[in-house]
């Protein structure tokens, strides 16, 4: 199984033979540094050995390139889940981000830091899977996983209703929903499709991803709000 965090095209229509005999083979800070022009870093703090407990409820605004677009997380549905999330929305691992995985009517999917520093340090840090508690809706928010046990920093927006390609494999329990800005999420751009290559992003961050995807869309910065 391999160690990065990324829902191949290859393996979820490995998974999803038993679902549906389709031809998609698709699965599933403290300082900005949204432009790689301006020089700046992101650099991060590694992950904590045990994430500190998330409210029961909390919202998260993420500023996009597009505009805003504000996530309504309930702790009940992954605990684990949220605790993760929380901690990276708290410790800006999010400014800069490219939403690098645009399939439209499926998933926007996001989490790979731009600085490959902080990839190193956290591409490793999974954490356990727990039960479905809500399907993966259009509007919902999970994380990403390459098999059991396997989450760690990358999620991804539900763009359509996702409950019988991913509901069954029982990995990808999602955290909250969008409550403002999902037309945002589908103006994002999905020019490049899922031609971006994980390991490279991984290994390169964002100097990969400008060079040859200079247009893809990026969080500018993700905030805890009332």
């Amino acid at each position: 199984m391999p160690t990065l965090r990324y829902l191949t095209p290859t393996a979820l229509a490995v998974a999803l033979i038993a679902v549906a005999c389709t031809s998609d083979s698709r699965t599933i800070a403290k300082r900005p540094s949204g432009r790689d022009t301006t020089g700046m870093v992101n650099v991060v703090s590694p992950p904590a050995a045990t994430p500190m407990r998330a409210p029961d409820a909390f919202r998260v605004k993420f500023a996009t390139s597009k505009g805003d677009v504000v996530i309504a997380i309930k702790r009940a549905l992954a605990p684990r889940g949220a605790d993760r999330f929380h901690e990276l929305v708290s410790i800006g691992y999010f400014s800069g981000v490219r939403f690098y995985r645009m399939v439209p009517g499926f998933v926007a999917q996001f989490g790979i830091s731009g600085n490959p520093a902080v990839n190193a340090s956290w591409n490793e840090a999974t954490f356990p899977d727990e039960p479905m508690r809500t399907s993966n809706t259009r509007g919902t928010v999970a994380f990403a996983a390459s098999g059991a046990n396997s989450r760690a920093t990358q999620l991804f927006f539900s763009t359509g209703d996702n409950a019988k390609k991913l509901d069954r494999q029982r990995m990808f329990a999602p955290i909250g929903r969008i409550v403002e800005g999902m037309d945002i999420v589908e103006r994002l751009n999905s020019e490049y499709g899922e031609q971006p290559n994980h390991a490279r992003i991984v290994r390169e961050g964002n100097t990969y991803l400008q060079k040859w995807f200079p247009a893809l869309d990026s969080i500018v910065s993700a905030t805890i709000v009332p």
